[in-house]
């Protein structure tokens, strides 16, 4: 029961630290990243649809992306939804590709951005600890039922502290080198 409690934990945080990889993602950096578009939702035949299944995605140069639409057709209503997606980018197009220039951050923006990363961070460590209390609470309710003695049950508290710290010391680090992509101009 203790390494199914354990285990549970371990799936968790790694869920966490793939959540924070994909947040941090979107964030934007001076290079050219075709993941920021990943929240871009595009008006086709009244269904939003997401922008990955309407175009061909490429970065050809590190400050420009370049959109392939399968229909060319779509070509105004993907422009449309890159510009009201609010990622302060102004997409062009010659009939049948969309590019899309990276503008240099400002230095405040890129401060901005690195709070936003670390507000990111934060909460991906707010999960980990929710994790920690739950894996906590069923190590608790083994101990109380008599499932697992109090030897065991202490060293499955302080394994899970140890987990619980690299897992925190992870999340620092994957911050850490996202906050070094921001401010790299």
């Amino acid at each position: 029961m203790l390494d199914e409690t354990l285990e549970d934990l371990k799936s968790n945080i790694e869920k966490a630290h793939d959540a924070l990889r994909r947040e941090l993602a979107k964030i934007r950096t001076g290079r050219a990243n075709p993941d920021i578009l990943d929240s871009i939702r595009v008006e086709y035949y009244g269904t939003p649809t997401p922008l990955k299944q309407m175009a061909t995605i490429s970065v050809p140069e590190p400050r420009m992306i370049v959109l392939k639409p399968f229909d060319r057709s779509t070509i105004s209503s993907i422009e449309k939804a890159i510009i009201q997606g609010d990622l302060g980018l102004n997409p062009s197009n010659d009939g049948e590709l969309i590019r899309i220039p990276m503008p240099p951050l400002t230095e405040e923006r890129r401060r901005d951005l690195v709070k936003v990363a670390k507000k990111v961070g934060e909460e991906c460590k707010v999960a980990i600890r929710k994790a920690r209390h739950d894996a906590k609470d069923m190590i608790d309710s083994l101990e109380k039922d008599g499932e697992v003695g109090a030897d065991d049950a202490e060293r499955a508290r302080n394994e899970v502290e140890d987990l619980v710290k690299n897992a925190s010391a992870k999340v620092d680090q994957i911050v850490a080198d996202k906050e070094k992509d921001i401010l790299v101009v």
